[in-house]
This record gives structure tokens, sequence and C-alpha cells, in this order.
């Protein structure tokens, strides 16, 4: 079932929100805002979550505030790499918890946190475990970043690929799989923490990772997942069969379902992290998922769905 719903994913990271177009994130706020009411009416004790911010920047927290953003939504979100991306040590992570919650009375998430195997698996490894130490109990929701490695075949959702470097190809194995699907060593490490940490994990339009992915997340005992629909792809030919067929997947789980990614002619600028043209447009596919996955709507598809299936 659906336990939240998320307003864009990391909208102060320059790769999934365009700081030329919106420099103050002043249309990020209009459009979270407004979107977050369109939720509401749709399942007014659905909690809405901001997009998890990374990097974890307090004065970002304080510019939603400030634009009464917050006045609108349930729960802040962190996410945190700091084996990877971040520029802080691991240990700190209660520090920059502390950071947010010292501007902001909101329920705090962590809803990406995890560690690469690009140098080694046994850095995920003893990462994991330390994660799971600062973290459990401190936070009422982590969700580990994530369950697969990323596809070489695919790309990436940053706006500079290989210009970043390393940086880049790190994307490609934050998972606890790897690409052909078999477990690292941290896969079995992870079962022990499965019941209070989840998992989060970003399928493509159709990924054929789907099936097998609801068998590991059983295996490692994990009962809250996040992951996303996107407003991009709701364009797609055949794109509600495909959303019908993953949200039905993961329906025995407690799941975070994050809104987001611009279509390109629904954009200021043609590229997924621009602010959309008309903000209600992405209000309205909130509202509309909102409906057909919460409440009477999520009945109402499954038995669809299972009438398709003969």
């Amino acid at each position: 079932m659906i336990e939240a719903v998320m307003i864009w994913n990391e909208p102060n990271n320059k790769s999934h929100w365009d700081p030329e177009i919106d420099p103050d994130w002043r249309l990020y706020g209009e459009m979270a805002v407004t979107a977050a009411d369109a939720i509401a009416a749709e399942a007014p004790s659905l909690p809405k979550v901001l997009g998890g911010i990374s990097p974890i920047d307090p004065n970002f927290i304080r510019n939603m505030a400030g634009k009464g953003v917050l006045d609108h939504v349930d729960v802040v979100a962190l996410h945190g790499f700091p084996l990877d991306w971040n520029l802080w040590p691991i240990h700190e992570w209660p520090d920059r918890i502390r950071d947010v919650e010292a501007v902001t009375r909101l329920p705090i998430w962590i809803t990406e946190v995890g560690v690469s195997t690009f140098g080694a698996e046994q850095v995920q490894d003893w990462g994991l475990q330390r994660t799971a130490e600062l973290l459990i109990r401190r936070v009422p929701r982590i969700h580990w970043y994530s369950l697969y490695d990323l596809p070489r075949a695919w790309t990436a959702t940053t706006r500079h690929k290989e210009a970043e470097g390393s940086s880049y190809y790190r994307h490609f194995y934050m998972g606890l799989l790897r690409e052909d699907g078999s477990p690292k060593i941290a896969a079995e490490q992870f079962a022990a923490y499965g019941a209070e940490m989840g998992i989060c994990q970003w399928f493509n339009f159709d990924d054929h990772r789907l099936y097998d992915a609801v068998q590991w997340l059983r295996r490692l005992g994990v009962r809250h997942v996040r992951t996303g629909l996107s407003w991009a792809d709701s364009f797609r030919p055949n794109a509600l069969a495909w959303f019908d067929r993953q949200m039905a997947a993961l329906d025995e789980f407690d799941v975070t379902l994050t809104f987001c990614f611009t279509p390109e002619h629904r954009g200021i600028a043609p590229h997924h992290t621009s602010a959309p043209l008309i903000k209600e447009e992405f209000a309205d596919f909130c509202a509309a998922m909102t409906r057909r996955y919460v409440g009477n709507g999520r009945a109402d598809r499954l038995r669809a769905i299972e009438a398709a299936a003969g």
C-alpha cells in the first residue's frame, strides 16, 4: 500500500532541478505547494514528504519554510552518501540530522542512503553496518539505495553524465545486487536490517527487473519501499498499464511513492530537471496518481488488474 508520497526528488541538486531557471527555488516552492494541496484533496490523511534533499542543507529547509512550503507537507527527507559524494565523514550522520532538526519541527526521514561498490564490495558491507548503527532508531524511516546496480547500458539521471568523472560512474554500483541479479557481499548482511531499513529502488519504464526485485525484497525481509512514478513517463504509450503493473507488484509493501521529472514538452526548458510551464499540470498528475493508487482508487485498480489477468 502507499504509506506516503514525495514531491520531487532532490530539488536542491542541480542534477534534478535546474538552478539556472529557478535559482532561489521559488518555482519549486510554488509547484510543491500546489501539488501537496492537490494530493491532500484526494487523500487528506496521506503523509506528504518534501522531496529528499541532497546535499543536506539546512538553508534549503529554511528557504522552504520561508516560502510557506513546510506548512503544506508532513515530513522532511534527507539523502546522504558520505562514502561516495558528500564532503563529510559517515560518523557525522547524527550531526547532519541535528542540523535540520534545528530549523524544522517536522519529522525527518532518510529516504536515500547508500554506499557504492565502485572501489570494493567490502566498503559497502562496512558502510551498511555503520549506517545501520547510526540511523536505526534515530529516524522513523530509512531507505537504503539501492537494491540493484544500474545496468551499464542505461544512463544515470544526472545533468552532465560522463563529464562528472568517477562521481558519475559510482551511480552504477549502488546496488546490493549486481546488474545480473547476483548478490554482493552486503546483501546477506542486509537481511538482518530489512525489517527496520527499507529499500529505495527506482524502476525504469517497463523495467524487466520488477518481479525479481519483489522476490528479493521478500527474501531480505523488507517492509518499506521507496520508488517513483515519472510525470515524463506518463506521456508514453501504455503508461498507465506499466504504472499499474509496478504498483500492483509492490502492493504488499509500505511504499513511499515519489512524483517527479518534467516531460520535455511541458517544461520551461526541454529537460527533466526543468520547472514546469504550468505548475498545475504537475499537480494534476500527482492528484491523478494519488486517486488511482490510494484508498478506493487502489481497490478498483487492483480489481481491474486481476480481471485483466483472467
